[in-house]
């Protein structure tokens, strides 16, 4: 029903996205919604009445929910946007599969590649749309990064290099620290640099990673080293330790791609050709940038898909698989907890 609702380019219906979650993420992703002309934020639902009602009344949300369940049902929704703190995204987002709503859930996917898996069998069982919310894929830099890359004019890609490197105090009370809220550089910052290695290289046939731990016991600073059946390397570092360059590159026999701080936000970059050609990129762009995700929804739904061709369900699971494995490497477990437990900062320092 939804998919025969929405499946027209030029239908006058805009898509109608609900949030689950009131962090930072969740505002900064209702801000950028506004700017699309085809799409609406229209539900909201949190752990409590009170904090569904705060962040309805800051954002002109008129639908507030008191649980994750009653945005999931609500029939005026037809995209459930998962922003929670990592642990609860694979039950948010199955209640919202199951009530056959269209899900785009933050990164990382879920906290493990059985919940990740888990998520794409019942969507595609369902019928409906999923989709990870990593916005960085969806930017326009590396929009046409993608497009220098599929014109070959790199050569053969043997290496990317990327960080996500920010300081942040150590506050145990903050999600970032905290175990039983999926804590640590890896599952939070580390995604982003291992999800453009996946875009550009595919899946890693061997994994190296080393970490330190924070006092909390999640990781505090994970280096990684993956090498793929071409030959190519990435070589990736997250860490919540210190501000760093966060700039990435990808290098091919022929030239480099040089993205430009901070490379998983739109920001500029660098091509430049074996011989001395050289060219800049500054790729227009309005807002944060969380849009360009949310309109990749719309445009998927209008055409009838229930998957994206730029973040495809299957390679969600395949970048938890990877991260599963550089967490058995590097030791980081997470305890079984109650997500719903209140007293920490959930606020998502991915958009800063």
């Amino acid at each position: 029903m939804l998919l025969s609702r929405l499946a027209d380019m030029t239908s006058p219906h805009p898509v109608r996205f609900g949030v689950i979650g009131t962090g930072g993420i969740a505002a900064a992703f209702t801000r950028d919604l506004a700017l699309l002309p085809d799409a609406e934020m229209v539900a909201v639902g949190s752990r409590s009445q009170s904090s569904a009602d705060a962040f309805g009344e800051s954002h002109g949300i008129g639908r507030r929910h008191a649980t994750y369940a009653a945005l999931a049902d609500d029939p005026e929704v037809d995209v459930v946007y998962v922003s929670t703190p990592h642990p609860a995204h694979h039950g948010a987002a199955r209640l919202a599969i199951d009530a056959g709503k269209a899900v785009l859930v933050e990164k990382p996917f879920t906290m493990d590649a059985a919940e990740a898996l888990d998520l794409v069998t019942a969507a595609r069982e369902r019928g409906t749309f999923v989709m990870e919310a990593m916005w960085a894929r969806f930017n326009p830099h590396l929009v046409r990064v993608r497009e220098i890359l599929a014109s070959g004019v790199l050569g053969t890609v043997t290496t990317v290099v990327a960080d996500h490197a920010q300081w942040f105090e150590h506050d145990p009370q903050h999600r970032l620290f905290a175990p039983e809220l999926g804590g640590g550089a890896l599952l939070d910052l580390g995604v982003y640099p291992i999800s453009l290695a996946s875009m550009v290289l595919g899946t890693p046939t061997d994994i190296t990673a080393r970490s330190v731990a924070s006092p909390t016991g999640v990781d505090a600073q994970t280096s990684m080293i993956f090498q793929y059946d071409s030959g190519a390397h990435a070589v990736l570092t997250t860490t919540l330790w210190a501000a760093g360059s966060n700039r990435a590159a990808i290098v091919g026999t022929k030239g480099r791609i040089d993205i430009d701080s901070t490379w998983y936000s739109p920001t500029t970059f660098t091509l430049s050709i074996r011989g001395g050609e050289v060219t800049r990129y500054d790729e227009p762009h309005e807002g944060h940038g969380l849009r360009h995700e949310a309109a990749e929804v719309v445009r998927c739904l209008r055409a009838g898909l229930t998957e994206s061709p730029i973040m495809p369900a299957d390679e969600s699971v395949a970048i938890m698989r990877t991260m599963d494995e550089v967490r058995r490497q590097i030791g980081l477990t997470y305890p079984p907890r109650d997500v719903t437990s209140s007293g920490h900062d959930v606020s998502d320092p991915g958009v800063t």
